[in-house]
């Protein structure tokens, strides 16, 4: 029997999976994610450790769990909080749980574009506050979203699932992506209006709604920063649904500030969650939800589900179903 610990409550559906393995599951049942002093203490002589992006699993927590540890099974698409280089070394697997969670973010995804473009919560508070009079329509002019051109950073399956849904509202979908071959673009592109486009900076300067899908990596960090901004059309919309560090925040502030895009949804920011008083929180032009994109009931259900499929495949000897680092 392995010891798994849990570092914050997850879908019936996974603990099922791993108990009828015949394992010991320990969950923390915290609203909160695991604390760090708990988490180490917690961790020693764990054969497996199921955790989601809010868990920093670094060299010190690979440590403290000591030789055992054999498995790091990241609930969510993102694994930037896991030291994959000191997993590697220490021969433990990390796996995340891709697929899964695609339809429901490029869902909200296009959720946050229509609100933004229509700023439907601005006119959502101001029924619920009382103020609606006849005089409140011309203020709420928002942007068109069909015919519109959309474009894409990052055009892997959460990318190409947001390009299906804009093809409903008659888009042109313009995309960038290092990974994209021009083979798989002919083949993702279907007959629909979906242009690979030259290089970020053409993306930005064309699109009137820019949505982020990279993986926060060395490369994506700070992608979106003053300059990027100040290359974006007047009336465009950015939306974040990847992770928050892709923008750098003080240059989103400064250029909603200063009129140089229309707006901005986020499903992520950095830092996250927003402190009390950020200008982000009750800025006019921003639109923040509390990275929600996978937070659907069966999507969780399979993200957990995947999560401890994982485990249990890597404590019986067999490669996981979707590892993020080879071992």
């Amino acid at each position: 029997m392995a010891r798994i610990l849990v570092t914050r409550p997850i879908p019936e559906r996974g603990l099922v999976r791993l108990r009828a393995a015949g394992h010991d599951v320990e969950v923390w049942s915290g609203e909160e994610p695991m604390p760090r002093a708990e988490l180490l203490k917690a961790i020693a002589g764990a054969d497996a450790i199921l955790t989601a992006v809010a868990n920093k699993i670094d060299r010190e927590v690979l440590a403290a769990a000591g030789a055992s540890l054999k498995v790091v099974a990241n609930m969510g698409v993102g694994f930037d909080n896991v030291d994959i280089t000191a997993a590697r070394e220490r021969g433990v697997v990390v796996t995340n749980t891709p697929d899964v969670v695609t339809e429901a973010t490029a869902d909200l995804t296009f959720g946050l574009l229509l609100a933004a473009a229509r700023r439907i919560a601005e006119a959502s508070a101001i029924v619920r506050h009382g103020t609606w009079d006849l005089k409140t329509a011309p203020q709420l002019l928002g942007e068109d979203v069909n015919g519109a051109t959309l474009g894409i950073v990052g055009f892997g399956r959460i990318g190409r699932a947001v390009a299906r849904r804009a093809d409903g509202f008659s888009m042109r979908v313009l995309y960038v992506d290092p990974l994209r071959t021009d083979e798989m673009h002919a083949a993702e592109k279907a007959g629909r209006a979906v242009e690979r486009a030259s290089s970020l900076g053409d993306v930005l300067a064309r699109a009137d709604f820019v949505t982020l899908h990279p993986d926060l990596n060395a490369t994506s960090r700070g992608l979106i920063d003053a300059r990027a901004l100040a290359s974006m059309k007047r009336n465009a919309i950015l939306i974040n649904a990847s992770r928050g560090p892709v923008v750098v925040t003080r240059d989103l502030v400064a250029a909603l500030d200063a009129g140089t895009i229309a707006g901005c949804a986020l499903d992520v920011t950095d830092p996250e969650p927003l402190p009390a008083g950020h200008a982000l929180r009750a800025h006019a032009r921003a639109l923040v939800t509390p990275h929600m994109a996978t937070q659907s009931r069966e999507t969780r259900e399979r993200m957990s589900d995947l999560a401890a499929e994982n485990i249990v495949a890597v404590l019986a000897g067999r490669p996981p179903r979707t590892p993020v680092s080879p071992n």
